[in-house]
């Protein structure tokens, strides 16, 4: 028995020990890595010197906030130092800084397939191109295997566009591809009992049909084309081409076409080789042919965009993801409704505070959520401090109802924004329960409603009376008067204007400032710019600071090490279907209504 005992002890110890060694060389190999990110072009950034360029690697996701993804620890077991791609923040205030430092000499894109929805992406370009016109510093962009088409709406501002001689250019449009999963759930037995308001109110469609309903078509064809229309325009202008012309090469597939061809139609500039493309830039920046590139990148050049601002501040709330979604808890990837009114309310007691920029991305969530974050920004307004919404790729839902009540909206012309709408979802697993798995539920009620509700697991057994149903329609109802009357107070329009827009309808942000529910056309720097002058701040003395406070990156990782891990295989095994997934989770998991856009998985 000792020897039992001493062995068990002696695999714990082992086992702890292991444990506390791969936790050690992490935060080794993370500190390292910090140092890592400059391998392109063979150079280590240290500081900025003369004839610099910054390079803006266009090769992963682009996030809300600077901080906001790390590697997991099975990235790191698995020989992934670091994760690709900037955080838009620091993107911008990189290029900002370059702006004014006289010792860049101007921007180089590298271009390996960035993973960004067309809002984000209008963001960056747009102030690519602010960085040309108003410093006549050079942009350029170079792709190897070729540009994706994020990667070429992007670098189409550049002053010239480079390709590997055997690099492609894909440029093709946009598709919106949704999975209907009706039959699914008949063949398992589930019968999805839904409860809506608004016509166009799609986040439902897939669970009850097995095909997409012309209300819904009719507005993806209308939001579809007017960011693709959007997109066209802006190549076409940089590239001295006709949209007509765009659409023609895009409908020819051009990622078939060979480098030459590609110049002869106006879409790259020169092919030619990186070590070439290498020789350009010295020679553009007054080096010599074996001096090494003298190059910094964003992280480099952006400062800590998360630094606290002092007095007199305008304060940069980002209300990102699902509100209460799935996951819950304080992460950085959902909206926790009561930590983030908590924040708002704290805000408005600050005196430091001078103004508030709402940065929305998200697709919706709980409408109890939204409603209380849509409240602490009304008690925020009663202090005579302005608020501005700025909305990224997403402010549609329960993310235009906590944008509506701001004093003004901003958005880009490929936000997907709108969708106010309400809706409930209560699958029914009667014929799961009694028919495939031979599972009889048996009740005993004191009152005519009593097992209203009963579920297992989140499944009712027992399919909605018709009172029932017509009672809980009755509440989907009045909590959409509610969006509704918000959306009227915040916008000044009726009730009655807001709703011929409303049904649930999804709509791009150039529209959205047609029909009323944006202000302007415009970037999360346009609208700190316009609260800073409701704010009597002087343009050159902003200061901003963002909330809520980050969470802790490696305490995040160490705490939901297994949740991620669990997270990441689902998400390969289910590849498009990983979105419908979640939102069923959160429908299993909810007894609430949601104001939730449905999942746009758009193609592009």
């Amino acid at each position: 028995m000792k020897k039992f005992i001493l062995i068990v002890c002696g695999s714990f110890v082992g086992a702890w020990l292991a444990f506390m060694f791969v936790i050690l060389s992490t935060i080794v190999m993370s500190f390292a890595m910090m140092g890592l990110g400059a391998s392109k072009f063979g150079a280590k950034p240290v500081s900025v010197g003369k004839h610099s360029v910054l390079v803006v690697n266009l090769d992963g996701d682009i996030n809300e906030r600077s901080g906001t993804a790390m590697p997991t620890l099975m990235d790191l077991a698995n020989g992934q130092m670091s994760l690709k791609g900037e955080s838009l923040n620091t993107l911008m205030a990189a290029i900002d800084n370059a702006a004014g430092n006289d010792k860049i000499e101007g921007i180089v894109l590298m271009c390996e397939g960035v993973s960004a929805a067309p809002a984000t992406l209008q963001t960056l370009r747009s102030a690519l191109k602010k960085f040309r016109t108003e410093t006549g510093k050079f942009v350029y962009a170079y792709a190897g295997q070729g540009y994706a088409q994020g990667d070429y709406y992007v670098a189409s501002v550049a002053d010239s566009i480079f390709v590997n001689p055997v690099g492609v250019v894909d440029l093709h449009g946009m598709a919106s591809a949704i999975p209907y999963m009706k039959g699914l759930y008949d063949k398992l037995g589930v019968e999805m009992q839904v409860l809506r308001v608004g016509t166009f109110k799609s986040a439902v469609e897939p669970y009850i049909l097995n095909e997409m309903s012309d209300a819904n078509r009719e507005q993806t064809e209308a939001y579809l084309g007017n960011i693709w229309q959007s997109i066209a325009d802006s190549i076409a202008l940089d590239r001295h081409l006709t949209n007509e012309r765009i659409n023609q090469l895009a409908d020819t597939l051009t990622m078939a076409l060979p480098s030459y061809e590609l110049i002869n139609n106006g879409l790259v500039d020169a092919a030619c080789y990186e070590h070439e493309f290498e020789d350009r830039l010295r020679q553009l920046t007054g080096l010599d042919k074996d001096d090494d590139l003298r190059v910094v990148f964003p992280s480099d050049l952006a400062g800590d965009v998360e630094a606290e601002a002092g007095n007199h501040q305008i304060a940069v709330v980002y209300a990102t993801g699902t509100i209460d979604g799935a996951m819950g808890g304080n992460t950085n990837d959902n909206i926790d409704s009561e930590e983030l009114c908590d924040q708002i309310l704290d805000l408005a007691k600050d005196d430091k505070v001078a103004g508030m920029v709402l940065r929305v991305n998200s697709p919706g969530g709980a409408a109890y959520g939204a409603e209380q974050v849509w409240e602490a920004i009304e008690q925020f307004k009663k202090t005579g401090k302005p608020v501005a919404a700025s909305m990224g790729d997403y402010a549609a839902s329960g993310g235009y109802y906590i944008s509506s009540g701001a004093h003004r909206i901003f958005a880009e012309p490929t936000t997907i924004t709108g969708s106010i709408g309400i809706f409930g979802i209560i699958p029914n697993g009667k014929r799961l329960a009694e028919d495939k798995l031979g599972v009889h539920l048996q009740t005993v009620k004191t009152n005519e409603n009593s097992d209203m509700g009963a579920n297992m697991m989140g499944i009712s057994f027992n399919p909605l009376t018709p009172a029932q149903t017509q009672a809980l329609q009755n509440y989907i109802n009045n909590g959409y008067e509610i969006f509704v009357g918000r959306c009227a107070m915040g916008r000044k329009k009726t009730v009655d204007e807001i709703k011929e827009i409303a049904e649930g309808r999804v709509w791009d942000g150039k529209k959205a400032l047609e029909i009323g529910l944006v202000d302007e056309m415009g970037t999360l720097a346009d609208a700190i710019k316009w609260v800073a002058k409701k704010a009597n701040i002087d343009e050159d003395r902003i200061k901003t600071q963002n909330y809520p406070t980050l969470e802790s990156p490696w305490s995040g990782m160490m705490g939901n090490y297994l949740t991620m891990r669990t997270q990441r295989q689902l998400r390969e095994e289910a590849g498009p279907f990983y979105t419908y997934y979640e939102q069923l989770r959160e429908i299993l998991n909810r007894n609430h209504v949601l104001c939730l856009m449905e999942p746009i998985e758009i193609q592009w």
